[in-house]
């Protein structure tokens, strides 16, 4: 069960990038599109070429019938559901920033308290962020409050809120479990790149004609 959750929330955060991405990608290009075929026009009128200047009007009037006004405000959605479950994420890989000099130079007993009590206070926050969050977003499902390009629900919009707080309240717990039973906790090697075997990466820079050679 945990696995399949774990697997999810990977899922729709690659989803959630890929899909702003590829919005973001089609918006600016749509638009810098709009500007050449705009400045082809200009000059084929000053050098009196008519056929080049009623192609790229034509051109300019018919991407301009796109509209993809909607896609500012779609792609600040997604960013703040992946930002809300990526936080979540974060917990659960432990790719947070913390500050921790003060607690490694602890005796293993002070430091493993609290450590404990940081965890149960993240789980504290989120939970608290969560629940309030589902009180808002329950109140704002009873108005006709809608997004103003999408026009969509604010309430969906919302929804991210506890959702996400809750999820991250969830990690919380889970490392804190997981902490007091094993004494581990998660940690992200920032140098490791998924789908890389390091041994053989280590192997090819050794051989690499550009890595320096003892003499």
């Amino acid at each position: 069960m945990l696995r399949a959750l774990d697997r999810l929330e990977e899922i729709l955060i690659a989803t959630l990038i890929a899909v702003a991405t590829l919005i973001i990608f089609v918006a600016v290009a749509h638009r810098y599109t709009l500007g050449i075929f705009a400045d082809v026009v200009s000059l084929a009128r000053s050098n009196d070429i008519p056929w080049l200047m009623a192609a790229s009007r034509s051109a300019y009037f018919g991407l301009r019938s796109v509209n993809l006004v909607w896609a500012q405000e779609l792609c600040i959605i997604l960013f703040v559901w992946m930002a809300k479950f990526g936080a979540a994420y974060g917990v659960r890989t432990g790719i947070h920033v913390g500050i921790d000099v003060l607690i490694n130079k602890m005796s293993p007993t002070r430091r493993k308290a609290f450590i404990l009590f940081g965890l149960m206070a993240g789980a504290l926050f989120t939970g608290i962020i969560g629940t309030l969050g589902a009180n808002f977003v329950w109140h704002m499902a009873h108005t006709d409050a809608i997004s103003p390009d999408l026009e969509l629900p604010m309430w969906v919009v919302y929804l991210a809120i506890p959702l996400g707080s809750y999820l991250m309240c969830f990690r919380f717990l889970q490392v804190a479990a997981t902490y007091a039973r094993t004494g581990e906790l998660p940690h992200h090697d920032h140098g490791h790149v998924d789908g890389v075997d390091e041994d053989a990466a280590a192997s090819a820079i050794a051989m690499s004609p550009l890595t320096p050679k003892d003499a």
